[in-house]
């Protein structure tokens, strides 16, 4: 691999007081620590999306996240579960491209302030990244109890724990986004070999 992997993260909620920021900066911050990786965060709060006639194509109207999503060999999804659900902001931003997220790889991290850790966001959203034609990793990550997991100033308490499972989640998700990669270039290639055929 020549070029390093490019592994946005989406911060999946735009709620205010959310814990998950602390989360996804944490998650950013492990990435750039990689050498084989870089990375940006993506907040869904930035976004200004339509109340209505949301049936047409916004890509033109959000060209940066289009260019970025492009641009991508995968990405992680930091998502908070609310009511054993998703954020519709997530959706809204998710829905605005799809044939650029084909073949790409999507890690998902759970953030919830019970338990579970986000596992009900994560299975819900299957389905979603699926149809969008991501290729989701057998690793998730999980913060349960979000709200005692980081110090009032964002710093996360218990970092060797976490250090270890972030890595397991980083190093799956960046072998299929190689993977993944070097897929989509043999795809192109066959597809050119066939086209100056015909």
């Amino acid at each position: 691999m020549t070029a390093k992997l490019f592994i946005p993260v989406i911060l999946g909620t735009n709620r205010e007081g959310r814990q998950t920021e602390n989360v996804a900066r944490y998650v950013v911050a492990a990435l750039n620590k990689r050498q084989d990786a870089t990375t940006q965060l993506i907040d869904v709060r930035t976004f200004v999306l339509l109340d209505s006639d949301y049936g047409i194509r916004l890509k033109d109207r959000h060209a940066e996240y289009r260019n970025n999503i492009v641009r991508a060999d995968g990405l992680v999804l930091v998502v908070p579960e609310y009511n054993h659900g998703y954020p519709g902001s997530l959706k809204s931003v998710l829905d605005i491209l799809l044939e650029e997220y084909h073949h790409k790889a999507v890690g998902m991290v759970g953030v919830s302030n019970g338990p579970w850790g986000g596992t009900r966001v994560i299975e819900s959203l299957l389905p979603v990244v699926r149809t969008l034609g991501l290729v989701a990793i057998k690793l998730d990550l999980h913060f349960p109890f979000v709200q005692d997991v980081f110090t009032a100033k964002g710093v996360l308490k218990d970092k060797k724990t976490y250090a270890v499972r972030t890595a397991q989640f980083l190093d799956e998700l960046v072998w299929m986004a190689i993977t993944l990669r070097r897929g989509r270039k043999k795809a192109q290639n066959i597809k050119s070999i066939y086209v100056s055929q015909n």
